[in-house]
């Protein structure tokens, strides 16, 4: 037990104990998303959770958007219901994996090495054990929180929430009533700079999104003939200069935030124009870094054809389009301009980019939390280069935050965990996150 600023007794350890179980637990329930109408692992996963928080006497309620397709939602009453409510959310469900490529199964939650492993581990079951255990451990000791919580634990966040948050905000927008911030995943987790000094990289912007296909058509043919109109070549040479494109960077406030702490860190002025050398020094968050400076565009499917001796009438691409707070036009733009007048492109999926500033009493308890658990902590903005619900609550005008708290081992590709093979969070990583999340809590 330790004593929080307030005063409180923050009694931790039987969360901390309980956190690798829930999250070993959630690992195993297989949530993978492919995309389409089907999500059965989702319904177990909210069935679990839902469990896990009536037994500390909660009120679930479980929300099937379509059949397999669930989420729980629950409310805890705080100190002073009169306040603006905060929101906890985070999404059960996972990208798929292929047992074969792994060291350890993907869904056995297996501890090997000092981590739990498995997929979900980070992407973000991590914070969904912390969250069940620390709300846990509080309700069986009757402390309440400062103000209402708002729990959320969401299906289909993998394929853009159309089955989990967006279902709720557009259906059921009264859960979220009196909510005014929100916290959820991809931020809170640490950069060691030095011996003196860990940055904790906290989510207040997200790139906006445009999944797009791409169509060439073109004369179909036989495959032994001379063909100029060919829709393959065409769309082949346009995707090879979308995929070879460099788009230029552009600083947003939230990156000029960032760069400002991680000069004041460095001891060292930093041009956003010339970072190769400064994201070498970045280690396991350089990808999530190196991703804010610009628009991205990568092309990541290609159909065409069904005969070899055919040249196909029309050919088509997928392009993961990510695109900068306030840069959406100029993005549209520079791909119209690269892809040329032959190419249609229609967007799969679209959302839009979200950035708050970095100040308030809820950064303040961010802080706070992270420095009493590890004196040499400094929160710090930075932009998510991918999309979380977030989107969907701010619909609502729910101002959203990543903290999911976790101290990392210097070594560890914290990136690379994402949806990577071997995906993994320390166990002292779980805890100290607990640890963190409780406290942050208190100050909220």
């Amino acid at each position: 037990m330790s004593e929080s600023s307030t005063g409180r007794t923050v009694t931790g350890g039987n969360a901390e104990q309980e956190v690798v179980d829930l999250c070993r637990d959630l690992i195993r329930i297989d949530t993978s998303n492919y995309g389409d109408h089907s999500g059965p692992g989702e319904r177990l996963a909210a069935e679990y959770v839902a469990e896990k928080l009536a037994e500390v006497g909660l009120e679930p309620q479980i929300f099937e958007s379509h059949k397999g397709r669930a989420s729980t939602v629950a409310r805890i009453e705080g100190e002073d219901p009169s306040r603006p409510a905060l929101l906890i959310h985070g999404h059960t469900d996972v990208v798929p994996a292929n047992a074969a490529d792994w060291t350890h199964d993907p869904f056995s939650g297996e501890i090997a090495d000092g981590c739990v492993w498995g997929r979900g581990a980070v992407d973000m079951k991590d914070m969904d054990a912390m969250t069940l255990a620390v709300v846990r451990e509080r309700m069986r000791t009757g402390r309440k929180p400062p103000r209402d919580i708002v729990l959320a634990f969401l299906a289909d966040e993998e394929a853009g929430g159309t089955y989990g948050a967006r279902y709720l905000v557009d259906h059921h927008p009264r859960l979220f009533e009196g909510v005014t911030e929100a916290i959820s995943e991809v931020g809170g987790f640490s950069f060691t700079v030095n011996e003196n000094l860990r940055l904790y990289l906290v989510e207040t912007a997200q790139k906006g999104m445009h999944w797009m296909k791409l169509t060439v058509d073109g004369t179909a043919g036989h495959g032994s003939m001379i063909h100029k109109d060919n829709a393959i070549t065409e769309l082949s040479e346009a995707v090879g200069r979308l995929g070879q494109h460099k788009f230029p960077v552009r600083v947003t406030k939230t990156l000029r935030h960032f760069l400002d702490e991680l000069s004041d860190a460095l001891g060292t002025e930093l041009d956003p124009e010339n970072m190769d050398e400064t994201l070498a020094k970045l280690g396991g968050i350089a990808k999530l870094i190196g991703a804010s400076l610009q628009n991205t565009a990568n092309p990541t499917q290609l159909g065409a054809g069904y005969k070899v001796n055919v040249i196909p009438g029309q050919a088509t691409a997928h392009v993961d389009g990510r695109y900068l707070p306030g840069y959406e036009e100029e993005f549209l733009a520079d791909l119209d301009r690269i892809l040329g007048p032959n190419v249609r492109r229609e967007d799969v999926h679209a959302d839009k980019a979200l950035e708050t500033t970095f100040d308030g009493a809820l950064v303040d308890a961010m802080q706070t939390a992270l420095v009493a658990e590890d004196p040499i902590a400094r929160a710090v903005p930075y932009m998510l280069s991918a999309g979380t619900d977030a989107k969907s609550f701010d619909d609502l005008g729910i101002r959203g935050f990543g903290f999911a708290p976790l101290k990392l081992p210097p070594e560890l590709d914290f990136a690379g965990m994402f949806h990577g093979v071997d995906e993994r969070v320390p166990v002292d990583g779980l805890q100290f996150g607990v640890r963190v999340l409780d406290r942050f809590i208190d100050h909220s």
